[in-house]
């Protein structure tokens, strides 16, 4: 008896502690469930920022997206996604700022688009540094000529070790996100142009997805896995999610433009052509004062961007050649001299070794050409018109004029002419004072006149003489 009561109390504790065991795994389970979901819910209502990133690639386009990155960093966004369509990009800015992508501490999304965008050099480093790299069709990155640029001053050896240097950075970058490493020597040392085809073709791609818009990409993206600098990882959650747009500041609109490789070589054009007007026709400075202000806002914009001086030389020397055709008698051979050493500076503003892609537009070049031709076919027009018009100031503007004699000419006397009197000497002998008289010659304060019948007078008469 008293066994069957020890067996019925093991029974019921038995029971309990299963029962107990059984509320404890679930409890258990219930918050590791809590806990991974609550991540997962943070991150659906994090923000995903979005930038546009249109035309050269240059410090201060750097600092607009250092300040998206910042924003972005601080609201712990569920991702930022820069849309890279340029047209070119500086080296020595784009490289540091690659690093600073890959090392933000929010994922990163490099999307080139739209269609037909060229992103160049920046679509190298950006999609490389890059956790997720996105391309839209008909879009391409790198550059036929090589990536990384070196002074030719150095030795052979410290060449190769500034473009492995290169390359390491950007084979590590791809290799962390499991992306295709084998194109990165070359596009490094010789160039490489590779298309959005060509990117996703391979084993590993290059690139993460090709999607043909915004939309396309959020749903691609769904639920991809990306591993942060700093060891954290986090799961992106972006299918039908609204974008909030960084835009840039007024004043940072305003740098994009000075910065501008064609916007700055026409303020230094226009800048140059003001500063001739004010020469020609002088107007109390206002011409001066444009001139100088368009001369200072393209010298900010080539201060950011890497010029040649050669370049920069040839195109000064181009408009003091053609401002010289004003002044000196050339019939034009100044101005063609000028304008082409215009074409040659303006075709070489840019170090194309540090900035490849970057360039002055065509348009703007023969826009600016033709301008300064016609400029110049105005002005020098002017000046042969002043040169070939008759004198009208002084003794010598009197020449061709009537004049009334005032004291008889015998063969000296005096006469009226323009509201004064002038001693006068006479070519047909004596002349009675009333008579009117041809002013034919002046010299030394004298003018010499002949006769003229008083019938034919009126019909003689110079214009400014009938007013």
């Amino acid at each position: 008896m008293v066994e069957s009561q020890h067996l019925l109390a093991l029974r019921y504790l038995s029971r309990r502690a299963r029962r107990a065991a059984v509320w404890l795994f679930a409890l258990l389970l219930g918050w590791i469930v809590v806990a991974a979901a609550a991540p997962t819910a943070a991150q659906s209502n994090a923000p995903i920022y979005t930038v546009d990133v249109d035309g050269v690639v240059t410090s201060v386009t750097v600092g607009y997206l250092q300040r998206a990155v910042r924003q972005a960093e601080a609201s712990n966004a569920a991702a930022l996604i820069i849309r890279l369509s340029n047209g070119g990009a500086v080296l020595r800015a784009i490289r540091p700022f690659a690093g600073e992508l890959a090392a933000a501490q929010v994922p990163i999304v490099v999307y080139v688009a739209p269609e037909e965008t060229r992103s160049g050099a920046a679509g190298t480093f950006f999609l490389s540094a890059a956790h997720i790299a996105a391309m839209a069709p008909d879009t391409s990155f790198g550059n036929p000529t090589p990536l990384a640029a070196v002074d030719s001053l150095l030795t052979e050896q410290t060449q190769n070790l500034l473009l492995d240097e290169v390359s390491q950075q950007l084979r590590e970058w791809n290799a962390a996100r499991g992306r295709n490493v084998d194109w990165i020597d070359r596009a490094v040392r010789e160039g490489v142009l590779l298309t959005n085809e060509q990117a996703i073709a391979p084993t590993p791609p290059i690139i993460n997805v090709v999607a043909r818009d915004i939309d396309e990409l959020l749903t691609l993206i769904e639920g991809q896995v990306v591993q942060l600098e700093n060891g954290e990882t986090r799961q992106l959650q972006t299918l039908g999610r609204d974008l909030t747009l960084i835009e840039p500041t007024l004043w940072e609109q305003f740098l994009f433009f000075l910065t501008d490789p064609t916007i700055a070589f026409m303020l230094l054009v226009m800048g140059a052509i003001a500063l001739y007007a004010e020469i020609a026709s002088p107007g109390g400075g206002i011409l001066a004062g444009i001139g100088i202000t368009l001369l200072l806002a393209a010298l900010g914009g080539f201060l950011v961007l890497p010029i040649s001086w050669l370049g920069l030389a040839a195109i000064i020397l181009a408009l003091g050649i053609v401002g010289m055709d004003l002044f000196v008698p050339s019939h034009g051979a100044l101005t063609v001299i000028g304008l082409v050493l215009l074409v040659i500076g303006a075709l070489n503003l840019i170090d194309a070794t540090q900035a490849p892609g970057v360039f002055v537009a065509l348009w703007a070049i023969v826009m600016v050409v033709l301008f300064a031709a016609v400029f110049t076919a105005v002005g020098i027009w002017l000046v042969i018109r002043t040169r070939s018009r008759p004198i009208t100031t002084g003794q010598e503007g009197l020449i061709g004029r009537l004049a009334e004699v005032r004291g008889r000419l015998a063969p000296e006397g005096m006469v009226f002419v323009d509201g004064a009197l002038w001693q006068a000497i006479s070519e047909d002998g004596d002349i009675e004072a009333g008579e009117w008289v041809r002013i034919t010659a002046a010299y030394d304060l004298r003018l010499i006149v002949r006769r003229v019948d008083n019938d034919g007078a009126s019909a003689l008469i110079h214009p400014r003489d009938a007013q």
